[in-house]
Formats: C-alpha cells, structure tokens, sequence
C-alpha cells in the first residue's frame, strides 16, 4: 500500500519512543510505501487533496533513522491510507487539516478518522461515560469552578485542549490560587478549563491502556516524579510495566463499541484508579514501552486492522 504519514517532522522524533516512526517502521517491513509531510504542507486545490512532502525509509539508528527522496507534491487521493498524526494542540490549524482531509476519506482510509477525531477531543469524549469518570467540570466561569472545588476541596485544573501535561495544576483544600490561575487562563485563551476531582491514586500510576480497533492490547503505567502531580511522559513521568485489572477491561469494554463506530483504530486511554480521565484519539502514545516491556507489537495489531479494512 502507499502510506502518508501527516506528523511533525521526523528528523528529530526520539527513535525509541516515538509511536508514529514505530508504525512507519511495521509498515515498511509489511511492504508498504511511506510519503512524510508536516501539516503546514497539507493543501486543498481545486478540488484535489495535495501534500508536499518526501518519500521516506525508516530504520532503527539514532542519527540515521530516516532518509529522503526527492521532494514532490502528491495528490492523497492517491494514496491507501494517511495517519493523521501531528500532536496537539487541539487548536483551528489543527481542526483545518480534519476537515481537509475528511474530503478523501473513506477512499483514501485516514486513520484515525478526521471527523470522529475534530467531535471527539481527549478531554470531552470522556463525558460520554459518566459512570466511568470522576467529578468533572468543564467551565469558564469562575464562580462555577469555585463551587466545585467547594464540593470536593482537592481538584486537578488544567486547560481542556492542553496536552502533554502543560499547565496541570493541582489545587488542595488550602490553596489560595484558584482565581489567580483562571486569570491567567483566561486572558490567554477563550477556551473554558476542565476541572476534575484529584485522584490520590495518582501516586501510584497513571495507567495508558492501548486499544486497537476498541480492543486493549496491554498497558503501561506512568509514575510521577516524587513532589510531582503529572505522570505525563512528557512531564517526567517514568514508564513501568503494568497488567490489566478488570476495572480496566470492564472500562475498554463500555467505551470500544463507540471507537470502532467512530474508526478510531489507535486510541490511548488514561486510567487513575478506577477511574477513567481522558480517551486520546489525537496523537497517543506509548506502543514502544509496551512492546519492551512485554512484546506487545500493538503497530503490527494496527496494520492488521487497516490491511482489512483496505482488503
């Protein structure tokens, strides 16, 4: 199959931990072709879906893990499957390139699909599960917030389309920074927080479980660094290897018949506790911790799935 990958530039993704170059990787040894172009470079003319970009080969050297072709503009329609897969922001630029792409597919297969991706974002698709999620908020009004934190004095506020960990905060039954900090927030973005009761079982991990297609293939567990509220990766969180329990399985079996509706074939959710707290269907990650902590190749579960549907 031709294969384009829509992410940001792979030169300088870490080789041993990004998701999206482990799945280019599996797809080059399957057979497939592989085309990379930033989303800066997606572009609708004239009726046609055009990217601008280069054909690649992956491998698994650090400082030698990808080599170019000759730069050419491609028209996807062209092509098998597109992996949208450029991080957050959640912002327009990005929402611009679902819609962009929404024109090609299902003919050209985008995964994940770029409808259900711009109406499902990380924190909001969550809310579709009340039963599964702890107390949670999503307002611009402080008055609102306040009143939240009232009911549940120890809260976790952090913006509704951040990610990565950015600008979490965690505000305990004596902190005197709440106005403040929805000060801040708001003078920088019109977009409302999300307020979310604080877990202690935080302490002991922030779960990411993979699904594939709706189905959990294994799962990692993020742990903050001492005096640290965020798990994230990104954060400093360490990866450590974990099981499933069957709160998680009962979790991934309420939530998988709306991903396999939505075609969502890569979906990483988070899980503090028993409690389920974000549904990532942007950009997730964490398939190259699984595979070295227990052999998982969830890349090569994902190309099972696209390879049938594309059958």
């Amino acid at each position: 199959m031709k294969v384009a990958l829509q992410m940001d530039p792979i030169g300088s993704v870490n080789i041993d931990a990004d998701s999206t170059f482990r799945i280019a990787l599996e797809a080059q040894d399957r057979g497939h072709s592989l085309f990379f172009y930033t989303p800066d470079k997606l572009a609708f003319c004239e009726g046609r879906v055009m990217a601008r970009g280069w054909p690649i080969e992956v491998r698994r050297v650090k400082g030698d893990h990808v080599t170019y072709g000759p730069e050419t503009e491609v028209d996807l329609a062209d092509f098998d499957v597109v992996w949208l897969r450029q991080d957050p922001p959640f912002d327009m630029g990005y929402i611009t390139t679902t819609h962009i792409l929404e024109m090609i597919h299902p003919k050209t297969l985008v995964v994940n699909d770029p409808f259900w991706v711009r109406n499902s974002p990380e924190k909001l698709l969550v809310l579709r599960f009340p039963d599964l999620i702890p107390p949670t908020t999503i307002a611009r009004d402080l008055q609102t917030i306040r009143e939240f934190k009232a009911r549940h004095g120890d809260i976790i506020l952090k913006p509704l389309y951040g990610n990565g960990g950015a600008g979490v905060f965690r505000l305990d039954p004596n902190d005197r920074n709440l106005a403040s900090l929805h000060e801040l927030f708001t003078g920088m973005s019109q977009e409302p927080l999300i307020v979310q009761k604080f877990l202690p079982a935080v302490s002991a991990g922030d779960k990411r479980v993979i699904l594939v297609n709706g189905e959990p293939v294994g799962a990692i567990n993020r742990v903050p660094q001492a005096g640290e509220t965020r798990s994230n990766m990104h954060a400093g969180g360490r990866p450590e290897p974990v099981g499933l329990t069957a709160r998680d399985l009962e979790i991934c079996a309420a939530i998988a018949p709306t991903l396999r509706d939505k075609g969502q074939v890569f979906v990483g959710i988070d899980v503090i506790g028993d409690y389920l707290t974000e549904i990532n269907v942007t950009s997730p990650t964490g398939i190259q911790e699984l595979e070295r902590f227990d052999g998982t190749n969830a890349a090569a579960r994902m190309w099972e799935v696209i390879e049938a549907k594309r059958a």
